[in-house]
């Protein structure tokens, strides 16, 4: 069995790709020091497994204690999650952003080496891209001018992973997905975050249940169908279970310092308020929103060609839009208590 290290585990996607891993037989790990999410979701993964994940509660940045993890496990492989990830933010803190992107990745990079781990995949984003003119994305579409600091870390850890490929043994996979959404079937795990909630689905579900007291979509006058930008949403259990085979097919192949990069989206190009709608025909409510002006750091228009990775890695998009509605909104209601 299989030891893989998750960092930002308790987080939303890393916790459910732990529920994937667990389900294909891996052993898991967790690092995640919780202050982007919260340390019971471990006991949600408990109740949908049955298998308890070890959450070690500190901070990448810290070399040291992450040293410490390392020393006593031994681990295969890791999925790099942990990452500050909010784009309105990062504008308005570049700081901490590079602060706490970089230095937990070039940590967790002299650990991979220096404790001979063979896998790493990392989790990357389509807004590498930026405001590419060229749709659908393909892996080969040249890398944009990063609309965001986030964006920016992503590609500054993309570059530091191809330098660090030449000096070890380790074979790496960047994931650049698009816009994961939704919540694990059972209801009990889903996006959960303390911050101020910014992403577009959590803040449409929210408003439902009264969490938040308004929704603003952010730009009418974008060159799209409707004005509204659009993006490639695609279920969060999907998005976990390609990184459950992004580790397997590390683990098959024998060659040495890979880099190889997988789009992960559905290929089709929804507008907010199109995800709008399918949230209003799968809950049966009507939606008071706003229209605003656009906001800093929105990327216009955006989504995958994933053949790749359905190819490659022989991944299966699974659910549908609606089917990502009605899990986030279920999701919610629990939350909520409803």
């Amino acid at each position: 069995m299989a030891k893989i290290l998750v960092t930002g585990g308790c987080g939303y996607i890393g916790s459910h790709t732990i529920i994937d891993l667990l389900d294909n037989g891996f052993e898991v790990v967790s690092i995640d020091n919780n202050i982007r999410s919260k340390a019971e979701t471990i006991e949600r993964i408990f109740s949908i497994t049955g298998n308890r994940v070890k959450n070690y509660a500190i901070d990448l940045c810290d070399l040291e204690a992450t040293r410490k993890v390392f020393q006593e496990n031994k681990f295969d492989g890791i999925i790099h999650f942990a990452a500050l990830k909010s784009v309105p933010e990062s504008v308005d803190k570049p700081a901490l952003y590079y602060r706490n992107n970089i230095n937990s990745l070039v940590n967790l990079l002299e650990l991979t080496a220096e404790f001979g781990v063979k896998d790493f995949v990392f989790s990357s984003s389509c807004s590498v891209y930026g405001n590419t003119k060229v749709l659908p994305v393909t892996e080969e579409t040249p890398i944009g001018i990063a609309e965001s600091p986030y964006a920016r870390t992503k590609q500054m850890g993309e570059e530091i992973i191809r330098d660090f490929s030449k000096t070890c043994a380790a074979r790496f996979i960047l994931l650049r997905y698009f816009n994961p959404v939704g919540a694990h079937e059972s209801g009990k795990v889903g996006e959960d975050t303390p911050d101020v909630v910014t992403a577009v689905v959590p803040r449409i579900t929210g408003m439902a249940v009264g969490k938040f007291g308004s929704f603003t979509v952010f730009g009418t006058d974008y060159d799209t169908r409707d004005g509204s930008c659009v993006r490639d949403y695609i279920h969060v259990m999907d998005i976990a279970n390609a990184h459950t085979k992004a580790v397997q097919y590390l683990n098959s192949q024998s060659e040495n310092q890979t880099v190889e990069v997988f789009n992960l989206g559905t290929g089709n190009g929804v507008t907010v308020l199109e995800a709008i709608q399918s949230f209003e025909k799968v809950s049966g409510l009507k939606l008071d929103y706003k229209l605003g002006p656009r906001r800093a750091g929105d990327v216009v228009s955006i989504y995958a060609n994933s053949n790749k990775a359905v190819s490659k890695l022989n991944w299966q998009i699974k659910r549908d839009l609606d089917a990502m509605m009605q899990t986030a909104w279920v999701w919610e209601k629990f939350l909520a208590g409803k």
